[in-house]
């Protein structure tokens, strides 16, 4: 099982570099034309993504995480795939660019903790916790003190 150690904002602060990556990567790398369009549109549509998220670096927040985390997954696919299907397996540059960026996506994906459970406790150990000897469990439901009868009690006068 992958430990999923990194929150939301880790997340969201490594979408965005990501992002910035994929967008200036073929300026840096030296290739251009169609196999920088394509890193162009992945780092736009990963960037517009972080920005509507619901995570703490989120814009609009109107994309929940795990639904963030599914797309991501997605868009992982298309950018390790893109040099075969923008038809720009030759070369050595931009088909290793896009590779080793789906790599790094790919990685962040695997150790982003996407449902939010990092940190809590297992369920088990919740309804454990330690109290005084002979009390009820900390988290247990605790009685409300009895109502006093409401017909005994005397009514407000009208001003």
């Amino acid at each position: 099982m992958i430990h999923r150690s990194i929150g939301a904002v880790s997340h969201g602060i490594l979408d965005y570099a990501l992002a910035i990556m994929l967008i200036i990567g073929p300026s840096v790398a030296g290739f251009a034309g169609v196999k920088a369009t394509w890193a162009y549109i992945f780092g736009g549509l990963l960037f517009a993504m972080a920005l509507l998220t619901r995570y703490p670096l989120g814009v609009v927040k109107v994309i929940g995480l795990a639904v963030h985390g599914f797309v991501e997954l997605l868009l992982i696919a298309c950018v390790i795939a893109a040099p075969w299907f923008g038809s720009f397996t030759s070369g050595v540059t931009s088909p290793r660019f896009y590779w080793m960026m789906g790599l790094l996506m790919l990685a962040l994906w695997a150790i982003t903790d996407f449902r939010g459970v990092r940190g809590r406790l297992p369920a088990t150990t919740v309804a454990t916790t330690v109290a005084a000897p002979g009390s009820a469990p900390v988290d247990a439901p605790v009685a409300a003190p009895p109502v006093a009868d409401r017909a005994a009690s005397p009514k407000p006068k009208a001003p």
